[in-house]
Parts: structure tokens; sequence; C-alpha cells
């Protein structure tokens, strides 16, 4: 009986590490390529239209291929597919690291579609396995993908200084969906059924006509929406306001760090609470006093900053956790992180270039930053809907 009980143990331990592994791929192969815009532009001949082009890519192909992610779990069960999902991470960066400017755009949009699969499918597998710890979990492989875009970030300029130049620089970024594939190997042994739901398309029909469903996919997709304007803009927002481009830099990156902070907090405050509406309320308030801070007290940036991101990044928390704690099954919950990605990406992809036009036809940062805190008040609201103790029905 014991041995039986160990290995069940360890079975688990490798799941978790599998599943945080998987989120440290999702995240640091999208990011770590964003220091590197600047080289890459230089030696392709890109505009800027064409630049800003790669950090589009990946956010489309989350909008295009979101929706489709729970059909090929049902098809070929979560593990295959989150295993295919880092085998296709392996394909793009490989594709992308050539020296082409072809196969660079090509590269990174089968990357956008690897991380798309993966991003819907974990808090599938977290509902299915870890139906008690859903809050826990979720922040812990949130606080790993905060972090982990953090390394990212901070360690691939001085690879690619090293002598490795960026294409070598982002081929070894291989090393995170190829340890995530070797943690994964026991799970792909493991011979869980494929089937992880009853009647799957009903549940896909079901969940875009729920309003409970599309209040958890607003609040998350406004989340997805100001954060990818705030990260894309804050440098430039920065550097307008009086910063040096160090300065901005380094803001850039404590930003970062804030958002993967709620991984550390919001999970020991989640499991006390009879419902969430509280707490989504004011975590999404302090999104808008970040955005508003920079706009009516740019010198104290710093601390507009951490509140942004801290705010930011327990949204995203708590919207991922909304998907196991509002659905019945891990299907239905992989249906919901589809719709609710689908959409989220699809604002985020529209949302920086729009910025980015209004404040060249405005002549500074203010709108936008006023359009973000307007837009954070619209997303308390939904997290006042979205945190009520109920279920999607069937």
């Amino acid at each position: 009986m014991t041995p039986r009980l160990t290995s069940r143990g360890q079975h688990r331990i490798l799941l978790i590490a599998g599943i945080l592994m998987i989120a440290t791929t999702l995240r640091v192969t999208f990011t770590g390529a964003a220091p590197l815009l600047d080289a890459i532009r230089a030696e392709y001949g890109l505009t800027t239209a064409q630049t800003g082009l790669l950090t589009t890519l990946p956010l489309l192909a989350f909008a295009l291929i979101s929706p489709l992610a729970a059909g090929v779990a049902r098809r070929f069960g979560m593990e295959r597919s989150l295993g295919a999902a880092m085998v296709l991470i392996c394909l793009g960066i490989a594709i992308r690291s050539l020296p082409s400017a072809s196969l660079l755009f090509i590269g990174t949009a089968i990357i956008g579609c690897g991380i798309a699969v993966g991003n819907v499918l974990l808090p599938g597998m977290l509902k299915r396995d870890f139906a008690g710890h859903v809050a826990k979990l979720t922040g812990a492989y949130s606080l790993t993908m905060g972090a982990a875009a953090a390394l990212g970030s901070a360690a691939i300029v001085p690879l690619a200084q090293s002598g490795a130049g960026w294409h070598g620089a982002l081929l070894m970024l291989m090393v995170f969906p190829l340890c995530a594939l070797l943690l994964w190997l026991v799970q792909l042994r493991s011979g869980v059924p494929a089937n992880i739901g009853s009647s799957p398309a009903l549940h896909n029909r079901g969940i875009w006509r729920s309003a409970l469903a599309w209040q958890v996919t607003l609040f998350l997709g406004i989340n997805s929406l100001i954060y990818y304007i705030v990260i894309g803009w804050l440098p430039s927002i920065l550097i307008a306001l009086g910063y040096s481009e160090a300065q901005a830099g380094s803001l850039h990156g404590i930003l970062q760090l804030a958002t993967a902070a709620p991984g550390l907090l919001i999970p020991l405050v989640l499991h006390r609470l009879k419902d969430q509406r509280g707490i989504a309320v004011l975590v999404s308030l302090c999104c808008a006093a970040g955005a508003l801070g920079l706009w009516l007290l740019p010198h104290y940036a710093a601390l507009w900053t951490i509140v942004f991101g801290f705010g930011s990044g327990a949204t995203m928390i708590l919207g991922l956790t909304f998907i196991g704690l509002r659905t019945r099954s891990a299907h239905q919950a992989a249906a919901l992180s589809g719709m609710a990605q689908s959409v989220g990406y699809l604002l985020a992809a529209s949302g920086p270039p729009l910025m980015g036009k209004i404040h060249d036809a405005s002549g500074d940062w203010h709108i936008p930053l006023l359009v973000c805190a307007m837009l954070s008040v619209v997303m308390a609201l939904c997290g006042a809907c979205a945190g009520r103790e109920r279920e999607i029905a069937e």
C-alpha cells in the first residue's frame, strides 16, 4: 500500500513540476524576444510597423487558436495536446532563429500557436486534477510565468552580446520547452483517457451564450487589453514624462516583477472568502489608480508602476481562477478558457496600435492613460459580477 501511495505522490509532484515548467515556457518564449527587437530591425531593415508585427503576431495567433484548443484536447487528450504545444514551440524557436526575415515571422506565428494551446489547457488541467487547489496552483504558475518573463528580459541581451548574437540568444530559449517536454514524458506515458468531459459540443455552444462566461471573459479580456497597452508603451510614456531610457527600462522590468508578486498573496486570501467580488473590484481599481497616477503624479512613477503591475497580475490570477471556480468540468473549463483568451488577446492585439494612434493625434499620453483607467473601472464591474459564487450551467 505504501509504495502505491508513494508512487502516486511522486506522479502528482512531477505533474505540478511539468505544469510550472510549461507555464514558464508559455511566457518566456513570448517576452524573451522583446529586448532584441532593435537588433532584429537593424539587421533586416524592418520598418517600425513590421517590427511591431513580431509582437502582434503571437497575440493574433492566441485569438485565432484559443477557441480550437478545447476541441483538440477532447480528440487527443490534454496531456498529448500540451506535449504537442511544446513541440510546436520548439519548432517555432528553431525556425525563428534561422537567418531569414520571412522565417522570423513564420517561426513567431508557430510559437504563438503553441502558446495559445498551452494557455487554454492549463486551467482545464488544474480543474481536472487539482479541483480543490485551483487558486493556489493558479497563483503558483502565474508567479512562475511572471518570474520567467523578468528573467528572460534580463538575460536575453547579455546572451546576445556574449558572442551568440541575437539568433543564438533566441535559439537558447528552446531550453525551456525541452525541459518542459522532459518533465511531461511521465504524463504522456500515463495513459489518461482523451475524453475530458461529457457533451463537449454543448459545453462549447453554451459557454458563448452564458452571461457569467461573458463576465469572466470581459474581466480577463479587459485586463489583457490594458496590460498590453501599458507593457508596450510604458517606456515611451516614462521618457515623455522626463525619465531617461535607463530609468524607463528599469521601471519596465519592475512592472513585470510586480505582476508576478500577487502569485504569492492572492491564493492565501482567496480560500478565506465566500466569494471574490470585493477583491476583484479592489485589484481592478489598483489598475485604474496606477494609470491615473502616471498621468497626474508622474514624479511617483515607480509607485504607480508597482500599483498597476500588482493590480494587473492579481486580476489575471483571479480571472484564471474564475475559469476553474465557475465551471463544472475540465472540458467546460477548457472551453471557457478558450473563449476568454480568444476575446482577450483579440482586444490585446488591437490595443497598443490604437493607443499609439491616439497619442500621435493628441501629442501626449494623457488620453491613453485615461482610457486605461476608465477600462479598469469597467473591469471592476465585470469582476463584481464574475466574483459571485455561481457556476455556468451545463
